[in-house]
């Protein structure tokens, strides 16, 4: 996925954000929080995971992702978001 197809998504942004505040959270919470359907919160946080910035960790049907925290993507945006957020 290039640049301008990843920041193109408003919603991608903010489950980001979500996850820089809050850690590790499946699916259901994330569409919860967000007031967005389950199939949809799905399909973005898979394009994260393809992405090396998110992983998930598997307990029975659950699934809970959390930011990859070796990833230089993750870093860069973590950094964006930081500094976008205190400005």
């Amino acid at each position: 996925m290039n640049l301008e197809e990843f920041f193109s998504s408003k919603l991608r942004m903010k489950i980001l954000k979500l996850f820089f505040q809050l850690g590790e959270l499946n699916v259901s919470e994330v569409a919860r929080r967000l007031g967005i359907n389950y199939k949809t919160t799905d399909k973005h946080l898979k394009t994260l995971e393809e992405e090396g910035i998110l992983q998930h960790k598997t307990f029975g049907r659950i699934r809970l992702y959390r930011i990859n925290e070796s990833s230089p993507k993750a870093e860069v945006l973590r950094e964006l978001i930081e500094s976008w957020e205190s400005l």
